[in-house]
């Protein structure tokens, strides 16, 4: 679109939409994955609301990330050679099957543990079905992306990351949300239910792509496919430093393993604050995306880059800084007591706290749309897959490193101290990562060069 009396460029406010439009079968996959994905949201939070319930420990929350810490590596690795290798819609459509018996599984035991006495529930089966859960999607999530410059036109990629930000939001508003609620009101067995439900979307979505042989000249999977994409990652300068970027932020930056303590220590108001808080985030993410509008017009990617993670820190400070305020205020009387009723909630605490969590969603998105971008431009078709899936052990094992961090320390210390100090060092980090690469700094969309 362009503006009629000088001919330049339209400046957009929100998100293009141009990729559903175009393409009918990213549009499919697009619906399929977000309705599916508030499934997925709400079982996230029902696994870590389980596991507090049994164990009463921020530190057992936070190792149902840190036991699939290892799997997910293999995982993101090796669905990255396999979406290479094989036809990426075959790939989508196994892992999507693993992912709906975990789901299953979690619902079968749910209903049998909730017929068992107090204090003889085991926690192991939940930790190894949600690491299934975990592996099975970050194969879907590396495959999903790798698939998407072959949906739509190159000039159009940006958009289609904001829209799956948009997609994410939702996920992490709805789920998150529904968790809270359905824990509260059906207990866990039901809560997995829903999320078995909505999981068939997602084949709707899969099995009405067209088919996505592998580019010619492509290794099987195995260990030189593997050195292929490191061997390419070390030429590319960019990406490298598009993903030092997000373990910074990811590692300091993740408080979620804290929420199920928080709302009962802390803010009061149990599982609706843990929901609450969660969807914040969420919320944050969303609104990002509908007003990326703007992201067309910036090129210089890298600079953008820096700027969203150090906003997040910044937001990560505050969410600690309200923690220990009302840590303080509740050892030295004042402030009122709280409880596990949402009425015995404090508000001012936890509306503040939900404010940090909607920026820290709404920076990460901005951050996570040009780094996208990055990457699906500045590299060829038939190494997508592998960066995609180095790429995905960043993002969904930067968390997991995050949730040791803060269930350690939260532990050892207090609950305010892993993200005052996480705040604190994302925003030293970036400064001195991207002071220190220039070429990075310099990035320009236009021109991309890995």
């Amino acid at each position: 679109m362009t503006d009629e009396t000088t001919g330049a460029p339209k400046r957009r406010r929100l998100v293009d939409t141009t990729p559903l439009r175009v393409s009918p079968p990213f549009a499919r996959l697009w619906f399929g994955g977000a309705i599916s994905g508030v499934g997925a949201q709400l079982t996230v939070v029902a696994v870590g609301l389980q596991v507090y319930d049994i164990t009463a420990s921020t530190l057992a929350v936070s190792l149902v990330g840190g036991i699939a810490l290892i799997p997910l590596i293999v995982a993101g690795l090796w669905g990255g050679m396999i979406a290479d290798a094989f036809d990426r819609k075959r790939v989508l459509i196994v892992s999507a099957l693993v992912g709906w018996t975990s789901v299953i599984g979690l619902a079968l035991i749910a209903w049998y543990d909730a017929g068992l006495p107090a204090g003889t529930v085991a926690v192991w089966p939940l930790y190894l079905l949600a690491t299934l859960s975990s592996v099975s999607s970050t194969v879907q999530s590396t495959t999903r992306a790798a698939v998407t410059p072959r949906l739509i036109p190159g000039h159009l990629v940006p958009a289609a990351s904001a829209l799956n930000g948009i997609s994410f939001g939702v996920q992490l508003t709805l789920g998150p949300a529904l968790a809270g609620v359905l824990v509260a009101a059906v207990g866990y067995g039901w809560t997995y239910l829903v999320d078995i439900l909505l999981f068939t979307t997602m084949f709707l979505g899969i099995v009405t792509l067209p088919r996505m042989a592998p580019s010619e000249g492509v290794e099987r999977p195995g260990w030189k496919s593997l050195k292929q994409g490191v061997d390419f990652l070390r030429t590319a300068p960019n990406i490298r430093m598009s993903f030092f970027v997000d373990i910074v932020a990811m590692t300091f930056g993740r408080p979620h393993v804290l929420f199920p303590a928080l709302g009962v220590l802390v803010f009061g108001g149990g599982p609706v604050t843990v929901g609450i808080l969660t969807a914040a985030m969420a919320v944050g993410t969303f609104f990002a995306s509908l007003f990326s509008g703007p992201v067309g017009q910036v090129h210089r990617h890298g600079v953008a880059i820096g700027r969203a993670i150090t906003v997040y820190g910044g937001f990560v400070l505050l969410l600690g800084l309200t923690v220990l305020g009302m840590q303080i205020g509740l050892a030295n009387g004042w402030v009122a007591e709280v409880g596990t009723e949402f009425s015995e909630v404090n508000p001012v605490a936890l509306g503040i706290a939900a404010f940090a969590m909607f920026g820290m969603g709404a920076s990460d998105e901005i951050s996570a749309i040009f780094r996208s971008t990055m990457l699906l431009m500045a590299s060829p078709d038939g190494m997508r897959g592998r960066l995609q899936g180095i790429f995905t052990v960043v993002v969904t094992g930067g968390p997991r490193i995050g949730d040791l961090y803060v269930g350690v320390f939260a532990t050892a210390v207090a609950l305010w101290f892993p993200p005052v100090l996480g705040g604190i060092l994302i925003i030293g980090l970036i400064a001195l990562l991207v002071r220190v690469q220039r070429g990075f700094r310099d990035y320009d969309a236009r021109q991309p060069t890995p």
